[in-house]
């Protein structure tokens, strides 16, 4: 995104930013707090201190890694306060029926809880790599770390999802 010249104020970059990568930052904040709405009050917050910060920031050209990491730091304050949540009243299991839509449901649900299981920074990494394609470059960007932790914490969070999801990668053979 070019953000040369007047014409580039909050309002314009910040419209162009939504148009072209709402969807993409959807869909990583749905596999970090696995759930719609939370995940696009997620973006939508993220968007709107993006916009409040607009003129503060350093490199305008650094706004889709901005909002990259806005994303994935408000998921986890998301996760943080689901735990302190999740002591004091426990979510109930919902049994899913046995057509095949509900076993796909199924398989997903497998996997995510796998997910759901890595430590985090694992599952930003895996989510950040593996959903959104990103660079390990532009994965050290976003989460603050160096290529190395990232390529150690993918690297671990994969052999763990392979322990846990083995009978389940059996049965799609």
């Amino acid at each position: 995104m070019t953000t040369r010249g007047a014409a580039w104020d909050a309002d314009t970059a910040v419209e162009q930013l939504y148009a072209a990568h709402w969807r993409q930052l959807v869909r990583l904040s749905l596999l970090l707090v696995r759930d719609l709405g939370t995940a696009e009050e997620v973006v939508q917050d993220s968007f709107v201190a993006l916009h409040d910060r607009w003129s503060r920031l350093r490199d305008p050209e650094r706004a889709l890694a901005y909002l990259r990491q806005t994303v994935v730091n408000r998921s986890r304050s998301v996760l943080r306060h689901r735990k302190v949540e999740a002591k004091h009243a426990p979510s109930p299991r919902v049994a899913s029926g046995a057509d095949e839509s509900a076993l796909a449901q199924a398989r997903r649900d497998v996997v995510l809880e796998a997910m759901r299981q890595l430590p985090g920074r694992q599952r930003e990494v895996v989510a950040l790599r593996y959903y959104l394609d990103l660079t390990e470059a532009d994965i050290a960007t976003t989460l603050g770390i160096s290529r190395g932790a990232v390529k150690s914490h993918a690297s671990r969070g994969l052999a763990a999802l392979k322990l846990s999801l083995g009978p389940l990668l059996e049965d799609a053979s």
